[in-house]
């Protein structure tokens, strides 16, 4: 968890790369430390390299589902604690409800949150 005074370390993993950039800019626009990984082993790798203070995870990603990513983390005792907020298209309730009850301390669906409503929903769960 960043102290107040502590830049927030976020990982995303997204194989989107447009998305990927515009919130990586986003976000290091309000003052984060960003990683991004376009694929699911990539992206466990700096999770498992850096401990961010928070990851947003796409769940669909090529190499590693976004699923598996959070499974890895849930059962890595250093990792196990970082909050996890997926992002993605999958809007099935049966989705919804398996990442949350995995550990996703948070599931956004793309196409209803704006960036800015993505980086506010990130700085609300790393001060909690």
């Amino acid at each position: 968890m960043a102290k107040k005074d502590q830049q927030i370390k976020l990982v995303i993993v997204e194989d989107d790369i447009f998305l990927a950039d515009l919130y990586r800019t986003k976000f290091e626009l309000e003052g984060m430390s960003v990683l991004v990984a376009y694929d699911g082993e990539k992206g466990m790798e700096l999770i498992e390299k850096n401990v961010p203070d928070i990851v947003l995870l796409d769940l669909i990603l090529p190499k590693m589902s976004g699923f598996l990513v959070l499974e890895k983390m849930k059962t890595t005792k250093k990792l196990k604690d970082i909050p996890v907020i997926l992002l993605t298209n999958l809007s099935q309730k049966a989705d919804v409800e398996k990442g949350l009850k995995m550990g996703a301390d948070d599931y956004l669906i793309k196409a209803h949150f704006m960036p800015s409503e993505v980086v506010n929903k990130i700085k609300e769960k790393v001060k909690a």
